[in-house]
């Protein structure tokens, strides 16, 4: 860390993690209602649960990605950030809003609508938030004035994000026209301009992790923005199945889904054959697990598991059943809450006192159970899927009896998730178990820059 300002980063992450907490709290909530008896019925049905469970990640992924781009906007500029008040009320403001539509959604205040649940007020609220994270990254660029391509990037992702938010505030009194129109921001959001986000701080992580040359991983973030505006945008069409739009849009929304991560692992192979061949090894080697993981487990849940079912022929019949929960689950762990975790791994022994660079055993463990859990609930929500599938829209079962019947699936997705909560939990203790550090203005302008002996580089900058 160079910059003062950039310890805000450490907040964000701080309040990250905690909605991390509460959203595994709701999932393991949510899965355990498919075995019953359900003791919360009344209180908090399925309906509920599932609403918070997925709010909750959008909102704790995004709150990553903020405090990354508050961590790497300074560094990449060379320049502190442009108000750390704005970005201290930013979060506040954020946090607050989340801590109110959840409460809202145990109460019945919402929306109704699928993943954009709010409610137009804290719809307004996110738009004001957003406005002040924006102008807050861009007049930092624009007083430090030296961008870079990555920093770029990333920037232009959430700048894109916070525009495709805008048809949400829209309310259409037809059903059909109103799921036409959500996609435009949850697909272009998960499947398009965060990948943008993700791409930006890969190349961030792996130019430092692997001694990649950053013109080289500039020109793949170049690759990565093309596909998302190519393949990002007709990939679309894979949801519009029961939605009535013409049939060819079907097989090109398929097609160009699967191919959203081939650059990720391409800059991600490239970066891994970089650092072999130089033979130099970064001492974060836990920051580069989360790097590589991410970019690999990317291709696996979005590309690989997204491609099995998104096609026409297999999307009509695993449409809306738990496949679809194996997709999703799978994709969005590897692409952003991987990646997030990743930015934390790197930055954490200079956000932090008396944390060694090259992580530890806790960690360790935090990755691989995750992983492990993670893939085993992807393969539990599959096998379900293709029960689903068969009993209730092959053979004509009913819902419920279709549910009895999968109770096995349910218990190995339990015992798979609760080894993801476990490695989510030394995750999350251990990032918690060292305090932030503080330093002084006065220290660093009287002592210049100062050397951070958990990193070997600067912590503090004199400008």
């Amino acid at each position: 860390m160079r910059y003062r300002s950039q310890s805000v980063a450490y907040w964000y992450f701080a309040v990250a993690m905690c909605l991390f907490g509460l959203q595994l709290v709701f999932g393991l909530l949510s899965a355990s209602k498919y075995l019953g008896p359900d003791p919360l019925l009344d209180f908090l049905p399925f309906d509920k649960t599932k609403a918070i469970h997925t709010n909750l990640l959008i909102v704790w992924v995004l709150t990553g990605f903020m405090g990354a781009t508050y961590y790497v906007v300074p560094e990449e500029s060379r320049g502190e950030i442009y108000s750390i008040k704005l970005a201290y009320a930013q979060l506040v403001a954020w946090t607050l809003m989340g801590v109110t539509a959840i409460v809202g959604y145990m109460f019945g205040w919402t929306a109704g609508n699928k993943m954009l649940e709010q409610p137009f007020p804290l719809k307004i609220v996110i738009v004001v938030v957003m406005l002040m994270f924006l102008f807050n990254i861009l007049m930092t660029i624009k007083r430090a004035g030296r961008w870079t391509v990555t920093e770029g990037v990333l920037v232009a992702g959430l700048v894109l994000a916070a525009v495709l938010y805008l048809p949400a505030l829209i309310e259409y009194d037809n059903y059909t026209v109103s799921i036409f129109y959500r996609w435009w921001t949850i697909h272009l959001w998960v499947e398009g301009v965060w990948e943008m986000i993700q791409g930006g701080l890969l190349a961030y992580l792996l130019i430092r992790l692997s001694g990649a040359d950053r013109e080289v991983m500039e020109k793949w973030l170049y690759v990565i923005v093309g596909l998302v505006f190519l393949a990002g945008i007709l990939g679309t069409a894979h949801h519009y199945y029961w939605v009535g739009v013409p049939y060819y849009w079907l097989p090109i929304g398929g097609l160009f889904s699967a191919l959203e991560p081939l650059a990720l692992l391409g800059m991600a192979m490239y970066a891994y054959f970089a650092m072999r061949r130089s033979g130099l090894s970064h001492p974060n080697s836990l920051a580069v697990h989360w790097t590589i993981g991410s970019a690999v487990f990317t291709v696996f849940g979005a590309g690989l598991l997204g491609f099995a079912h998104t096609w026409p022929s297999v999307n009509k019949w695993t449409h809306g059943t738990l496949v679809t929960a194996m997709h999703g689950h799978g994709a969005f762990y590897g692409a952003y809450a991987m990646i997030v975790m990743a930015i934390i791994s790197y930055t954490l022994p200079s956000l932090t006192e008396n944390r060694k660079v090259e992580g530890n055993n806790i960690g360790y463990w935090a990755f691989w159970m995750q992983v492990m859990g993670m893939f085993g609930m992807t393969l539990s929500f599959g096998t379900a899927g293709i029960g689903q599938v068969y009993l209730e829209r092959i053979l004509g079962l009913g819902y419920l009896d279709t549910q009895l019947k999968l109770q096995v699936h349910f218990l190995m997705l339990i015992a798979t998730a609760s080894v993801f909560a476990i490695g989510a939990a030394f995750f999350i203790w251990d990032f918690f178990r060292n305090a932030p550090k503080s330093i002084s203005d006065s220290r660093i302008s009287e002592f210049g820059p100062v050397i951070d002996s958990n990193n070997g580089g600067l912590l503090y900058q004199k400008r």
